[in-house]
């Protein structure tokens, strides 16, 4: 597109002058002239076409002079709007002010038009680098809005009605939450009825972060989901889960992934451990305890892989709590990890008669305590069951 350039000037010679000069340009379509002839009559045409890339203006004109038009310029609040001044070479003071008050560069007269069109061509660049900034800036802005809306729909596929189950609420107590790192994340929880007696329940962490891992964290609870809704042990559950997501794992993504079936009437909770960090089980009495270290790898990573699954009793007031590395790994100023064993301190000296969003409330508060003013780098989720 043509480069725009109103010419504002009482002097009708200088209308000539520019056509003349400039008119290979101009019939290249590189430049476009327009002309005014004083500060009011410009300041019409600007308001009128909001596309001039460029004003030379002359300082001393009737009706309104150039210090007062490029004094209305400025309120248009468009960088991309450059403003070349011209006077004589013994105004300097009014040079000097058109300067101080934004023009972009100026021009004595008589005009030397090679000084000129140097000139114009180094606003040129300016303006094709700010409207490239401008450009950037949209696009930026627009995916910032995106990335709302992908938060707002990553949060809306979670659970987020507690209790989550009221038939059984005498029964069992269930809370969890989820904070991500950036406007997406890669951690997820959920947990799902199977069938009268048995609830299943998993969190699980993408590696990376961003949309990526938001992506993959959506595929992955979609497939864990369906998958242990067909009443299938755990074991088998992360199996076939597996198999699917090696084959179509993009740039080496896995996600670790603790899914476990409870069961309401007698407590026996039968669990899988692909590579996630062990839950802690509170105890009714206020003891602790960590499920043992599981050695299955990842999902995602070798397709055929054969996971395990063990078994053990939530008994009546015992709570399980599941986080993801973005608890223990959190760190502060000083680059420290929150560490396992400070939360493992802090379960301990917590009552066992809170609920389980009490319980996540207590973690998360003791979290962002410990961080302080570091930036929060991972996802935190928590996941809490307890037996009524």
């Amino acid at each position: 597109m043509a480069v725009k350039i109103l010419s504002v000037d009482d002097e009708l010679d200088l209308e000539l002058l520019l056509t003349q000069y400039f008119r290979r340009k101009i019939r290249k379509g590189e430049y476009e002239f327009h002309f005014a002839h004083n500060g009011l009559e410009a300041l019409t045409m600007l308001l009128k076409e909001k596309d001039f890339d460029i004003i030379l203006s002359d300082i001393n004109m009737p009706e309104m002079d150039g210090l007062s038009l490029l004094a209305k310029v400025n309120e248009m609040q468009n960088p991309a709007l450059k403003c070349i001044m011209v006077s004589a070479y013994g105004d300097m003071g009014n040079i000097r002010q058109a300067m101080n008050n934004g023009a972009f560069d100026f021009a004595t007269k008589p005009i030397d038009l090679d000084d000129l069109s140097l000139t114009i061509e180094k606003a040129i660049e300016q303006i094709n680098y700010i409207k490239e900034m401008q450009q950037e800036h949209h696009q930026l802005e627009s995916i910032k809005g995106d990335l709302a809306v992908a938060r707002e729909i990553q949060q809306a596929i979670l659970p987020r009605i507690f209790p989550p189950f009221p038939e059984n609420a005498h029964q069992i107590d269930i809370a969890a939450s989820m904070n991500a790192a950036k406007d997406v994340g890669g951690d997820f929880y959920d947990f799902f009825r199977i069938d009268n007696d048995h609830i299943g329940f998993v969190i699980a962490d993408v590696s990376g972060k961003g949309v990526p891992a938001a992506i993959f964290m959506a595929v992955s609870r979609t497939l864990i989901r369906a998958t242990g809704l067909r009443s299938i042990k755990p074991s088998e559950c992360i199996t076939y889960s597996n198999n699917l997501l090696s084959e179509e794992s993009a740039n080496c993504m896995f996600v670790t992934i603790f899914y476990g079936i409870y069961n309401i009437k007698t407590g026996e909770v039968t669990y899988t451990n692909a590579g996630h960090n062990p839950p802690i089980l509170v105890k009714a009495d206020g003891s602790i305890k960590r499920l043992p270290t599981c050695e299955d790898i990842a999902a995602g990573i070798v397709k055929d892989f054969c996971f395990s699954e063990e078994t053990f009793h939530l008994d009546h007031g015992d709570t399980l709590l599941l986080y993801t590395d973005g608890v223990t790994e959190a760190v502060d100023i000083d680059n420290k990890d929150y560490g396992e064993e400070r939360l493992e301190t802090l379960l301990g000296n917590i009552s066992s008669q809170i609920d389980c969003q009490q319980m996540i409330a207590r973690v998360k508060a003791d979290v962002k305590a410990f961080a302080g003013e570091a930036e929060q780098s991972d996802d935190i989720t928590l996941l809490a069951i307890k037996r009524l």
